[in-house]
């Protein structure tokens, strides 16, 4: 790094931190006191060792590593100071600073590769709700970096939560999701995708799995990409799917028969047997070649393209549903899964056991049986008041 305006902040992995603001010497590093519980001597290297914990979650690494980048890359080229001097007030500013990223020819421009010249740390200034989303990202950073015995202490954790009366007193439901009509639409576009050749055969039937895979057992993209076919398992004439999740937590998914004729669909089309052996080590999404598993990234990526595909071709006759479309992921498939999950009646109990929650609160946003019986009363109240009108 330059002096400040000589040069465009860059990605984290070509960040080159100069002896006088690496962290070494930050004010709000631990003293010899204190036994470190990592190793690492500077900033980036403690940030580093934070954003490691999460390398079996690829979605939730990106994220992180986006704002801890943010954060780096401000305090080093606006402050000139490192990540371990920062204080409350530092803080205060960043916060004004995500309102609006000024100067906006340094730090906002289009998305682009994170090899490429155009690339910016932001699109454009943050929401409310993305704003919040940063401090419980950087507040766990801070926290970690002092249970470590890296920093001496966590200035986050001075901020006052203003909204915290106001949001818990707010029913929240989740947004993120795909109404049945679409996701029966997006099923119908993967039914119809070409298979004339050996390829796009392979393709199809993969597109089609994961996307049942996705929606039946609602997991976290992650979990696909590490677990294995002996994953699912048979117990007293029932199928479970056996998954090692978030936090390292066990746990047990019913699959249902719909599940299974999908799971079988697919193994039959990689010349397999139907049901897969309880030692078999074959991952649960194979390349086209049927070789190898694949990563998170391309899951996701599967599923992006399979998405923008059907948007594309909803856009002319239903643009607001292929905007919404376009969007989905695949963690938006699993709130897809839960909340379909939900909207059926299943209890709440075995919501949060499918969903692998760790508080039943976190569920019930995926509830949206009050907000639907509100909007029908008042369309009921509508169709009265015409009524009367006509009267």
């Amino acid at each position: 790094m330059t002096n400040k305006g000589e040069v465009q902040p860059v990605p984290l992995e070509r960040l080159l931190l100069p002896t006088d603001m690496d962290g070494r010497q930050g004010t709000n590093r631990a003293g010899l006191a204190v036994t470190k519980q990592i190793e690492a001597d500077n900033d980036l290297e403690a940030t580093q060792v934070w954003l490691a914990e999460f390398r079996n979650s690829p979605h939730t690494l990106r994220n992180y590593r986006k704002e801890v980048e943010r954060l780096l890359l401000w305090s080093l080229y606006e402050l000139r100071k490192p990540l371990s001097s920062l204080v409350r007030e530092d803080i205060a500013r960043y916060q004004m600073f995500l309102e609006d990223p000024q100067p906006r020819d340094r730090w906002c421009g289009p998305r682009a590769q994170r090899h490429s010249v155009a690339w910016r740390p932001f699109e454009g200034p943050l929401g409310a709700g993305s704003r919040r989303q940063v401090l419980v990202i950087l507040n766990s950073l801070f926290s970690y970096l002092v249970e470590a015995g890296y920093l001496s202490g966590n200035p986050i954790s001075l901020v006052r939560r203003r909204d915290r009366v106001a949001k818990n007193q707010k029913t929240e439901t989740v947004e993120r999701f795909l109404e049945q009509d679409l996701w029966q639409y997006l099923l119908e576009f993967v039914d119809k995708m070409p298979r004339e050749t050996a390829g796009l055969k392979a393709r199809q039937e993969r597109v089609r799995y994961l996307l049942s895979f996705l929606y039946l057992l609602g997991p976290r993209v992650s979990e696909v990409a590490t677990h294995t076919m002996s994953s699912f398992e048979e117990s007293r004439g029932k199928w479970w799917w056996r998954v090692i999740g978030k936090g390292e937590k066990e746990a047990r998914i019913p699959v249902n028969q719909e599940m299974i004729a999908a799971l079988e669909r697919y193994r039959v089309s990689l010349g397999l047997s139907p049901l897969p052996d309880s030692d078999e080590k074959m991952p649960l999404v194979l390349n086209i070649g049927g070789k190898r598993g694949v990563t998170a990234n391309m899951i996701y990526r599967i599923v992006k393209d399979v998405a923008a595909k059907a948007a594309d071709q909803l856009q002319a006759t239903q643009p607001h549903k292929a905007e919404k479309l376009r969007k989905a992921s695949t963690h938006w498939l699993r709130h897809t899964a839960i909340t379909h999950q939900a909207d059926a009646g299943i209890e709440l109990r075995y919501l949060n056991k499918s969903a692998r929650h760790s508080k039943l609160e976190t569920t019930a946003i995926y509830l949206h049986t009050e907000d639907d019986a509100w909007h029908d009363a008042m369309e009921k109240h509508r169709t009265q008041k015409n009524s009367k009108d006509e009267i």
